[in-house]
């Protein structure tokens, strides 16, 4: 893995990147978390993948933002990197950024691959779901800014309430394919939504995994994330 910084925003951002081929950029969950997804062995094979880690968090500059400052960070490294279209992977809160990039930078996106998300929504049986179930989840010791996460969290708020929100969804034609983890105490119905909404929706289910199956089952992961990759480009 190779360590690079961009100056971007008037900020240095921290962007991991590693392998060769059709590139991939790789959104992590949170929000507000550091990089933990920037691991050369669950790294999609026979691809390029760039590991941005968000502003104010880890090893990248900055502090609180929102979403649109999210994205604007990603097409900066995007065009700082010279390339010009790539393929979204995105775990949990990154599948929910990268669902809003590819809706208003569909020229950029080459496909969105969204892993474990939460969805634009805000429902209260999706929460009690969430909450019921919190005591039994794996425990994963990550990084997490608190400043950045409620920051992060208004603005999805805000995003999320916008009037033309589902109008933008199903006119955006990038493909998307969503991925449920099996075992996930998070509900997956949003996702089944969001891949019957887009025009190029796809939604699948990788059973007996549970939300952080990056970190419990690294191996069901790599290949998880290669094949969807390969669909829009790559190969296996």
């Amino acid at each position: 893995m190779e360590s690079r910084t961009f100056h971007i925003g008037g900020s240095a951002l921290h962007v991991g990147v590693t392998g060769r081929g059709p590139d991939v950029v790789v959104l992590t969950g949170g929000p507000g978390c550091a990089q933990y997804l920037e691991r050369d062995e669950i790294s999609p094979l026979n691809h390029r993948a760039w590991y941005p880690e968000p502003r104010g968090v880890g090893r990248s500059d900055g502090g609180p933002h929102t979403m649109e400052e999210a994205i604007a960070d990603l097409e900066g490294i995007r065009k700082a990197v010279r390339v010009d279209t790539w393929i979204v992977v995105g775990h949990s809160w990154g599948c929910d950024l990268g669902v809003r990039y590819a809706v208003e930078h569909p020229e950029a996106v080459t496909a969105l691959i969204g892993i474990a998300g939460r969805g634009p929504q805000r429902d209260r049986t999706w929460s009690e779901a969430y909450e019921a179930g919190k005591a039994g989840e794996p425990v994963v010791d990550i990084n997490c800014v608190p400043e950045v996460h409620a920051a992060l969290s208004d603005s999805f708020t805000a995003w999320i309430h916008q009037p033309d929100l589902w109008r933008g969804l199903a006119a955006c034609a990038v493909p998307m394919h969503f991925i449920a983890a099996g075992d996930d105490i998070r509900p997956s119905w949003p996702l089944a939504q969001l891949a019957t909404l887009v025009p190029r929706g796809r939604f699948s289910t990788i059973p007996g995994v549970p939300h952080d199956f990056w970190f419990t089952h690294p191996e069901v992961w790599t290949n998880t994330v290669t094949d969807a990759c390969a669909e829009f480009g790559g190969s296996p």
